[in-house]
């Protein structure tokens, strides 16, 4: 993938200019860290006044041209801005288009169908015999298979093996069951800063930015004052769209929401907005799960999946937190802050962007009796199924997951050719 990005803790030895907060590494990152926007040096050198402990975020996007151990060679960031929502067009960003299908298509043996559904896992006697799909013409293929990898995102993992039926669901109320339980997202917030002088945050790239984990896991929370654990808090400079991103103004500006007066205060502020983030651990708990809907079906009429979630106490004690340290940043930083840009309220909502980051349903863990897939991600009731994804995150740690989900599938695929291939059935 080539990660861009600085070590702050290398065998063991703190490293100033990375995080020094992060567990310790064998050797440093594939490519150096990106350059530094303006808002990103406004941060790194306010949290350096304030005693903090900034780095720049790691992001899977090329800082310089790099050829991986595939021989996969990509170029370095253009720093377009059109990167966090859409595919790179010169394959900076690591994404499967150009590190992984460049390898499959050599093989003879690979085959891929887009424009498929897939409907059911076919099982019987305890073990996974196929697929059940509708290809891209409407018609309903059934795919035998020895063993079957599944990898539709936490979402429709928890809901494929739902309709398959494979696996006991959770039941919240008393607590028997494990599919669909543990469900976590990632605690979310932020505040809307606002500078006099231009910031060109037009340009950028994907995961651009700079943090700080002084108040990640139980560094900087006081149980006192409520939360047991914290988040990683940071300036992004992923590109600001000119759609998505018009509109911020500061407090006081202008009472107009629309109209002439409105679009004039909205040009004035438009490239001297941004934000400071925290993502923080989603804790979690007996209520919040994931089921099928008893009323809501897709096109084939299947039930879609249902989740349950809100948030508690801890979570709006993390949200204070977070304010208190933002706008304390922001303030140093010379801005004027602009309130909450969006966060923990009272009741969880779905009518603004949270994050994909969704976890858990198909956890992981030492025994059938409280998790869904065994420590190398194999179904405890069908040895030939594999469950691969963010679904087996028994609790969601700040950081966002696709590096530890990588690391889990690395070790999966490792058994599955080592161990069960060799000599199919459990693995614990």
């Amino acid at each position: 993938m080539g990660v861009a990005g600085k070590a702050g803790n290398l065998r063991g030895e703190k490293i100033a200019g990375g995080n020094i907060f992060e567990g310790p590494r064998s050797h440093e990152y594939p490519v150096p860290p990106h350059k530094n926007s303006h808002l990103m040096t406004m941060f790194r050198e306010t949290a350096l006044s304030l005693g903090y402990h900034p780095y720049p975020v790691p992001t899977a996007t090329l800082s310089e041209t790099y050829r991986n151990p595939d021989g996969i060679v990509r170029p370095g960031c253009a720093y377009c801005g059109y990167c966090t929502r859409y595919g790179c067009m010169i394959s900076a960003k690591a994404q499967p288009t150009n590190t992984l299908l460049p390898l499959l298509e050599r093989r003879k043996t690979f085959s891929l169908r887009p424009h498929c559904w897939a409907r059911r896992i076919v099982h019987r006697d305890g073990r996974a015999t196929g697929i059940q799909y509708t290809d891209a013409k409407g018609e309903e293929v059934l795919q035998p298979a020895r063993v079957v990898i599944l990898t539709s995102f936490t979402l429709n993992n928890n809901r494929l093996l739902l309709l398959s039926r494979i696996g006991q669901p959770y039941d919240p109320a008393s607590g028997q069951g494990t599919l669909g339980k543990n469900l976590t997202h990632q605690v979310g917030v932020g505040t809307r800063l606002f500078f006099d002088q231009p910031l060109n945050a037009f340009m950028g790239a994907g995961g651009l930015g700079m943090g700080i984990d002084d108040f990640d896991g139980d560094h900087g929370a006081d149980p006192g004052a409520g939360p047991l654990r914290g988040g990683t808090i940071r300036v992004s400079s992923g590109g600001a769209a000119p759609v998505s991103s018009f509109g911020h103004l500061p407090p006081g500006e202008t009472r107009a929401e629309w109209g002439s007066a409105w679009k004039q205060a909205a040009l004035r502020a438009y490239d001297r907005a941004g934000e400071l983030m925290m993502e923080g651990e989603h804790l979690s708990y007996r209520e919040n799960c994931f089921d099928l809907d008893p009323t809501y079906t897709d096109k084939f009429g299947d039930p879609l999946l249902r989740l349950t979630l809100d948030w508690t106490d801890h979570e709006r004690q993390q949200a204070a937190l977070a304010t208190r340290v933002e706008q304390k940043i922001g303030q140093a930083m010379g801005a004027t802050i602009g309130g909450p840009l969006r966060g923990v309220g009272r009741r969880y909502s779905v009518t603004y962007y949270q994050s994909t980051h969704i976890q858990g349903g198909v956890i992981m863990g030492v025994s059938p009796e409280t998790s869904v897939v065994n420590p190398w991600l194999q179904h405890w009731q069908a040895p030939n199924l594999f469950v691969i994804g963010g679904s087996a995150f028994p609790q969601n740690a700040s950081g966002n997951p696709t590096l530890t989900i990588l690391a889990l599938a690395y070790r999966a695929a490792d058994a599955l050719v080592d161990r069960y291939l060799k000599r199919p059935g459990p693995l614990a």
